[in-house]
């Protein structure tokens, strides 16, 4: 069991910033996720991994991909009180599930 994260690389976060997105699309992914996937997660050391995409269209197009595999994900949009205009698309969460079919959606991601 993992959870990917995707962040955007193209708008330049600082390092808070982006610690703060990637916390908020973790967190709204998991609550998405079935009650035994969240347990079996959560026993296993809660595995993640923080990966990269450059504009908001390759976040849609990821979420897209999870929807249809029919995994939990979640897409942050930005409240606008520190570096990002209100409601930028910031970073997207797939999982927790299986990690061959979070591996599906965003297995061709680099690393952040």
């Amino acid at each position: 069991m993992k959870q990917a994260i995707v962040a955007r690389a193209d708008l330049g976060m600082g390092e808070g910033k982006l610690a703060a997105q990637v916390a908020h699309a973790s967190l709204m992914a998991y609550e998405d996720a079935p009650a035994s996937d969240q347990k079996e997660w959560k026993g296993g050391g809660q595995k993640k991994v923080v990966l990269q995409a450059n504009g908001e269209q390759a976040l849609f197009e990821l979420a897209e991909k999870a929807k249809a595999e029919r995994l939990p994900h979640a897409i942050v949009r930005d409240a606008g009180h520190t570096e990002l205009e209100p409601g930028t698309a910031s970073a997207l969460a797939v999982g927790p599930a299986a990690d061959n079919r979070i591996d599906a959606v965003t297995g061709d991601l680099s690393l952040y």
